[in-house]
């Protein structure tokens, strides 16, 4: 089984005056591209594969808007699990998102997602961190809570020898300078050897982290900073 990675899909086939969202307006290489990620999708992603969506899988504001990116996101090749991104406004309770999302479709909120007998995805949406341009009182007060999540979701996974943790988050786990962070601390705690996340897109791709630090790899996998192909990430039994 391989393990593959791409967020910020941005879908919005939810019709309403026989209009969607039109996402070239965020650039040109944005045009069509849902239909970049299906070919690309299905041109590497197998039934047998996993796929880690970190946040802004879709516009829609509610479940009932969701329904066609649904469709669209179950007829695609692998298993799916997702995180809740900034725009995810139709995120809700897991137990109503279970029943409403078809089978192969899985979520992470404040606890993990089992690949095998020793790789475990863990994960919370993050957000800015101290030292972001215009941090504010808010914003400490959400990255506090984010932390919190991500504490709760690492301490679900199950204490034993060799165990291996991926986590993903929608936003970076650092600021731009790239300083160490809350998220960083608690990757060396829970020794998380990587971490997936997106959020980023046009200039900011430039700010992605490097590929290595403080011992942990980082992959960022907004969609347009992957030209809308799923990262392969790692094969695993």
């Amino acid at each position: 089984m391989k393990l593959w990675a791409i967020g910020d899909l941005h879908l919005s086939f939810f019709e309403e005056g026989n209009l969607r969202k039109p996402m070239g307006i965020f650039g040109k290489n944005w045009e069509y591209h849902d239909q970049k990620i299906k070919e690309n999708w299905i041109e590497n992603v197998s039934a047998e594969d996993m796929v880690m969506i970190p946040g802004d899988f879709s516009w829609a504001m509610n479940l009932e808007e969701l329904k066609v990116d649904i469709e669209y996101l179950k007829n695609l090749p692998g298993k799916k699990i997702l995180i809740r991104g900034n725009h995810d406004y139709w995120w809700t309770s897991i137990k109503k998102m279970t029943s409403f999302f078809p089978e192969g479709i899985n979520f992470i909120q404040n606890d993990h997602f089992q690949v095998n007998d020793h790789l475990y995805i863990c994960g919370t949406r993050g957000w800015s961190v101290p030292g972001e341009k215009g941090f504010s009182k808010e914003d400490e007060k959400i990255y506090l809570r984010e932390l919190s999540r991500l504490k709760l979701s690492l301490n679900s996974v199950p204490k034993e020898p060799g165990r291996e943790i991926i986590v993903m988050l929608h936003y970076p786990p650092v600021n731009m300078k790239h300083d160490y962070s809350g998220f960083i601390e608690l990757f060396e705690e829970y020794n998380v050897k990587m971490c997936i996340y997106g959020h980023l897109h046009d200039a900011s791709i430039g700010c992605r982290m490097p590929d290595s630090k403080w011992g942990i790899e980082f992959r960022l996998v907004s969609a347009d900073a992957l030209n809308f192909t799923p990262l392969f990430i790692k094969e695993t039994p």
